[in-house]
């Protein structure tokens, strides 16, 4: 059975930095041993990777890698620096942190060298267009994410804005999951992706703004993943 994944980005908010993202993360990875067929990934800073995976037992994701080898590269995000730190994927091109498709490219060509000798590491490259995804879709990446930039952080979520594009989306990454995200804040807009094909969600203030993370996650939870036996 593939596992619904729900992606949550701590992005640079305060709830998502240094500590408050040590016990942010304590809370999916929780939420991640009480429910089967979904798998809860945090997407974090680069500077919180170490002690996140030294902290809990999950997947951690760093929100953006550079195509900078080491060597003398002041300030780059270094692939293999992520790595060593423990993490598992990144995602590429948010639209917070747009990049050309050329450096796309050369980014996912690394990380493609780096699995070609055994290490784990998967890579999610985001669309803002349906447009940019039948052109990104080249590079074949791990998984392509959708978001309309505009629902980022309000109160219309993706799904319901454009089913249509949803459903487009999904036709176009054929074999390749596709992650929607932006506005993503009730169960009900978990369980559309899911019923419209989508391999999972890219939540973001919907969690890591909450009041209670833990109670908000369990409610968003609620139509896409079973409780776990004993």
């Amino acid at each position: 059975m593939v596992e619904f994944r729900v992606f949550i980005n701590f992005k640079t908010y305060p709830q998502g930095t240094g500590r408050e993202a040590i016990e942010l993360a304590k809370i999916l990875c929780q939420a991640q041993d009480k429910f089967a067929s979904v798998k809860i990934i945090p997407v974090v800073q680069a500077v919180d990777v170490f002690r996140i995976r030294q902290a809990v037992d999950m997947p951690v994701w760093v929100q953006h890698v550079d195509w900078q080898p080491q060597g003398q590269y002041t300030g780059s995000v270094n692939l293999e620096a992520v790595l060593e730190a423990g993490a598992e994927g990144t995602l590429l091109n948010h639209s917070e942190h747009p990049i050309p498709p050329g450096t796309i490219k050369q980014i996912v060509s690394r990380i493609k060298s780096k699995k070609d000798k055994g290490q784990n590491f998967e890579v999610m490259v985001c669309c803002k267009t349906l447009g940019q995804m039948k052109r990104l879709i080249k590079v074949k990446p791990d998984f392509l994410g959708y978001e309309i930039s505009e629902l980022i952080g309000g109160e219309l979520s993706i799904v319901r804005y454009s089913p249509k594009a949803i459903k487009r989306a999904v036709e176009i990454c054929g074999e390749i999951p596709l992650i929607v995200g932006a506005g993503i804040q009730t169960k009900e807009d978990l369980y559309l992706a899911k019923k419209w094909g989508c391999g999972g969600v890219l939540i973001s203030s919907a969690v890591v703004l909450a009041e209670n993370p833990e109670e908000k996650l369990r409610e968003l939870l609620q139509l896409v993943a079973l409780p776990k036996e004993g």
